[in-house]
């Protein structure tokens, strides 16, 4: 593979590429915050939606909401999840509950989440992880036997589909991220959903109660917004994201090098009328970036299924977004031997989450100790490639060379 000091890095998933003229508005149009609230509504195929900071903060109003509904305190999640998940559920004083994986899958056990589930159970959060289709159906089915809520994690998978529906709607309640490399990006942002009007109000009225205007956040962020419009390009990426990748895997700090190193603090601010703005007249080239990489990823696929090797599918119906490919290996030293290689080399191979909840330290006191084999391995034999349209094919040849010989 090539040497550090290439020209060029291809970053781990596949943003929508930015564009300057996105920052000021164009001719006479005027910069409307409230245009990415409705693109995104009609984008979702629904009558509103509610813009937030983050996808965490989207899933802290929602939790919050529904705990004044309820009064329950227990949020079932996956064991296999970001970081960030667990965070937010601590942030609004509630008790994390992990439920282990199906095998090979990133859906809840059936029988593991039948005995998480009792009546002390607020919600249940489904995960729609690395842009697949998750089975809502099944979680839907065991919360509503216990009157629980279910919220759709579709943080990573703005634009899937299915039965031809928007994900997300299944459920009570569902959000989108709009971080940075989620594919459209406010550099941080969120959209919450929720099917039922009177639902919808009780998130809104929420959001006006616990999240505040903070300046502060709003100039970092508009800030580090700048930067990415800069530095997100494969011949200037290498300054920003892979030369602090290759030190911290010099320094066998994995957890670093894919930035699963959340602060326990959960910022909440409201989203800025200009980075709402400059959002809103990115949507003009979402819809045709995704089907782009829905093509490219459909070829690959392909490649990979030709060497031997499963890149985890949608369910039948299920179309989701594809930011990047998530390959499952046959054991921890095979996707080692290939990380040992393709980490770091600038080609965009990376890892998803590091661990299974229960084995990061600063997760400890909110999730403790638990017996969950099938999100362990699934964190110990999967790898990611880039799905981005940088990612060239001979480069992805190689990619394709080093994981057969692995």
């Amino acid at each position: 593979m090539p040497n550090p000091l290439r020209r060029t890095e291809i970053p781990p998933t596949a943003g929508l590429p930015p564009c300057w003229r996105d920052l000021v508005p164009a001719g006479s149009a005027r910069a409307d915050p409230a245009s990415l609230a409705g693109h995104a509504a009609r984008f979702l195929e629904t009558d509103a939606v509610q813009i937030e900071c983050s996808g965490t903060a989207s899933l802290v109003v929602a939790l919050t909401a529904l705990h004044r509904l309820s009064g329950r305190r227990v949020v079932v999640v996956p064991a296999y999840t970001c970081p960030l998940v667990a965070l937010a559920v601590a942030h609004c004083g509630l008790q994390v509950r992990l439920c282990d994986l199906a095998p090979n899958s990133i859906d809840f056990d059936a029988q593991h989440l039948a005995r998480a589930c009792d009546r002390d159970v607020l919600a249940v959060v489904p995960t729609h992880l690395a842009g697949r289709v998750a089975d809502i159906d099944t979680a839907l089915t065991i919360a509503r036997c216990v009157g629980a809520f279910v919220i759709e994690d579709a943080a990573q998978a703005f634009g899937a589909r299915q039965g031809g529906q928007p994900v997300g709607f299944r459920g009570d309640a569902g959000f989108f991220s709009l971080a940075v490399g989620k594919g459209l990006t406010t550099f941080e942002g969120g959209v919450l959903v929720a099917r039922d009007p009177a639902l919808r109000d009780a998130f809104a009225r929420t959001s006006r109660q616990i999240v505040p205007r903070r300046f502060g956040w709003e100039i970092k962020r508009s800030l580090q917004f700048l930067g990415y419009h800069l530095f997100y390009r494969p011949s200037l990426l290498g300054m920003v994201y892979g030369a602090p990748l290759r030190r911290a895997l010099r320094n066998n700090d994995p957890v670093a090098a894919v930035g699963d190193d959340f602060s326990t603090d959960v910022p909440l601010h409201t989203l800025g009328n200009w980075r709402q703005a400059v959002g809103a007249r990115a949507f003009a080239r979402w819809p045709a970036f995704l089907d782009a990489c829905a093509t490219l990823a459909r070829r690959r696929k392909q490649q990979l299924a030709h060497i031997g090797l499963r890149v985890l599918e949608d369910p039948v119906g299920g179309e989701g977004t594809w930011p990047f490919l998530l390959v499952m290996l046959r054991s921890e030293a095979e996707r080692d031997a290939a990380l040992r290689t393709l980490w770091g080399a600038g080609v965009g191979v990376s890892r998803l989450f590091i661990h299974a909840l229960p084995d990061y330290a600063y997760l400890t006191r909110i999730v403790g100790e638990h017996d969950v084999p099938n999100a362990r391995a699934f964190a110990a034999t999967t790898l990611t490639i880039s799905n981005s349209p940088w990612l060239d094919d001979a480069r992805f040849a190689e990619i394709c060379a080093v994981l057969q010989g692995a």
